[in-house]
């Protein structure tokens, strides 16, 4: 008879009582505010890396072209664009120290080549990507990301 007892005071798991309606209506409203507070955030994720890989592409060509500059005394001509760091420039002024610079020419995260100008309006030359849009100007994921952010 103890036993029958015990058996009774402390039920085997699988014989405990399910949830409630209620308890599992909780327990959905509280996924659903964590849900509704995580998921814009992750939606900007994204584009922020986009942004960052686009800086750091600058980054990358804005020491190309300085290495250029020291090697041939000023930085390529606005006619030999970006070009000149992967390709030994033909037309204008030719470079007379000209070496590899960049083993390739990246696009920037949108799929569309950096902009160069040279003089620049923000510096001596700029790199920059159009953002997102592909226009000049925008704002957050549209906006412009260039050298003279860094």
């Amino acid at each position: 008879m103890a036993s029958g007892n015990l058996a009774q005071k402390h039920p085997r798991p699988w014989q405990q009582q399910a949830f409630t309606l209620i308890e599992l209506m909780v327990v959905l409203v509280i996924m659903g505010v964590l849900a509704a507070l995580i998921v814009p955030n992750l939606m900007a994720r994204p584009d922020q890396a986009r942004a960052t890989a686009a800086r750091q592409d600058v980054g990358s060509i804005m020491q190309a072209l300085k290495l250029y500059r020291l090697d041939n005394g000023e930085y390529p001509a606005a006619s030999q664009g970006l070009r000149a760091l992967v390709e030994k420039p033909t037309a204008g002024k030719i470079p007379s120290n000209w070496r590899n610079y960049l083993e390739r020419l990246p696009n920037d995260p949108w799929g569309k080549p950096y902009q160069y100008l040279n003089p620049g309006t923000n510096g001596e030359i700029d790199v920059f990507s159009l953002g997102a849009d592909g226009e000049p100007g925008g704002e957050k994921a549209n906006a412009d990301i260039g050298s003279w952010q860094l």
